[in-house]
């Protein structure tokens, strides 16, 4: 069965620095049409460090679209002009925890809400850590948290932890054997 939607047209609601908003029209597979609502989102990466005794680096900041302080792997945002993935995910580890890696591992991309959103986010695994001075941006404020690899795991099993890239990174890093 052919399953693809066809954009008829399409109107822009919204024009920011990292995403637009935008409802395009369809035509369904069936020859009906339906509205779409689409944020067109500049992506994003997200870095999973593993330091040499086992622990997961994370960091805590407020999330101010839930009202509340997550746990999350480093990650930003590709808005910084043209940049490779893992370019970005190198500034935002260092930014963010003060590290730089000896190794970066490609763990693969993920659509965090494919519904209505277009962001890709790239993910890393950080390992052979050099530990240095955080540099977070002016409106950045993280705290930066070590935890080893089983409480992490609990954490995400107890629902504790909600970060999809999070919980995506550290399945994937796992079936990579890198812990």
């Amino acid at each position: 069965m052919d399953m693809k939607e066809t954009r008829l047209s399409g109107e822009y609601f919204f024009k920011g620095k990292i995403m637009t908003a935008r409802v395009d029209e369809v035509r369904l597979p069936n020859g009906k049409t339906a509205p779409r609502e689409i944020c067109e989102h500049v992506g994003g990466v997200g870095v999973l460090p593993i330091d040499r005794d086992g622990n997961i680096i994370l960091v805590r900041q407020f999330r101010y679209a839930f009202d509340t302080e997550l746990l999350e792997m480093p990650a930003g945002k590709m808005d910084h002009g043209p940049e490779d993935a893992e370019e970005c995910g190198v500034r935002e580890l260092k930014e963010e925890t003060g590290c730089t890696a000896g190794r970066i591992v490609p763990l693969g991309a993920m659509y965090p809400s494919p519904g209505f959103l277009t962001e890709v986010t790239y993910l890393f695994a950080a390992l052979d850590l050099t530990e240095g001075e955080k540099q977070p941006d002016e409106d950045e404020f993280v705290e930066t948290v070590r935890l080893p690899i089983a409480e992490v795991e609990r954490l995400i099993a107890e629902d504790k932890i909600r970060d999809g890239k999070t919980i995506a990174a550290m399945y994937r890093a796992k079936l990579k054997n890198l812990f």
